[in-house]
């Protein structure tokens, strides 16, 4: 069962669904490791939208000589935060980062596009999935019309009061 921190009452799938309609259109996200020095590293990755979210795991391609993989090896702890600023979506998703090497997941979800980080293709002995099975997740869901930010300026300046803004969720996925 998800457990959220506003009582949103719905079903694991409706959950699961808005977090997916708010972070599929985003090409990018920022995926978050720790170091063996406490140092948290980000770096910019590409989801694999078409691998979908239905069973609460997002795909990445990587490299296996890259920084992130090597952290995961002692630190599988990752955050990943999506933003789409013109919609006023914001998520962030931590989970498990696991490394898979399985070349019928790697064909499946090859895009043609990948070869320009992966000019080898899918035979590349350096290619790698990342599975980020995501645990907790939390939303801010904001409204986006300009004449919602100009009632929310004058309501600030005639009341004193800031505005409503917007809906934030916390998930947690069992």
């Amino acid at each position: 069962m998800i457990r959220t921190s506003t009582g949103f009452e719905g079903t694991d799938r409706e959950a699961a669904e808005k977090l997916w309609d708010m972070i599929k259109g985003v090409r990018v996200a920022m995926m978050t490791t720790l170091d063996d020095n406490g140092r948290l590293n980000s770096r910019p990755m590409a989801t694999l939208s078409h691998a979908g979210f239905e069973d609460g795991n997002l795909w990445f391609f990587t490299r296996l000589d890259s920084q992130k993989v090597s952290e995961l090896d002692r630190h599988w702890r990752v955050n990943l935060a999506y933003a789409d600023p013109d919609k006023e979506d914001y998520v962030s998703l931590s989970g498990v980062g696991a490394v898979v090497r399985d070349q019928e997941k790697i064909r499946f979800l090859w895009r043609d596009i990948m070869t320009t980080w992966f000019p080898k293709g899918v035979d590349d002995p350096e290619i790698a999935l990342l599975k980020i099975s995501v645990d907790q997740a939390e939303y801010w869901d904001s409204p986006s019309s300009a004449m919602v930010y100009a009632y929310g300026y004058v309501k600030a300046k005639i009341t004193g009061e800031a505005p409503n803004p917007g809906e934030n969720v916390k998930i947690a996925f069992q």
